[in-house]
């Protein structure tokens, strides 16, 4: 039988994910932290992407978008609180794009109304969503 490890993915909202899975990757600050079964204990922040979660007998990757949060890695337990978490096959590609165009052309403006980090993190988050749909559609 081989090894697995349970990953708990929740957000303010809702448990989104709570099961058990081979391997999982998730969008580290620094690119890509891949983790398996008895990895070292690790404290970490995550930035907007994909998380995507080998689960046993399936061959396709179960795919969630995160916007940010704490990782917690354990030898047999991995936690991710996200800021907010939705599941990839749920992310509205029309709506992430259209929340592109407007934190675009918020950076262009640059209006007093409008603070300059606020729209990067919106653009951020649009463009991630969009490569996690993006993941989705492509073949593993």
């Amino acid at each position: 039988m081989p090894l697995r490890v349970h990953v708990d993915v929740v957000s303010a909202e809702e448990q989104i994910f709570s099961g058990e899975a081979e391997f999982a990757v998730f969008p580290g600050e620094a690119g890509e932290l891949g983790i398996y079964p008895r990895h070292a204990p690790l404290l970490t922040r995550i930035r907007p992407g994909a998380v995507r979660l080998k689960i046993p007998d399936r061959d396709e990757f179960e795919m969630v978008y995160v916007s940010g949060g704490i990782l917690e890695v354990q030898p047999t337990l991995i936690t991710l609180l996200a800021d907010t978490a939705i599941r990839a096959k749920d992310l509205d590609e029309a709506e992430a794009i259209k929340a592109r165009k407007h934190a675009e052309e918020a950076l262009r403006n640059r209006s007093a109304d409008v603070s300059y980090a606020s729209a990067e993190a919106e653009l951020a988050q649009a463009l991630a969503q969009l490569q996690t749909i993006k993941k989705l559609r492509k073949p593993h």
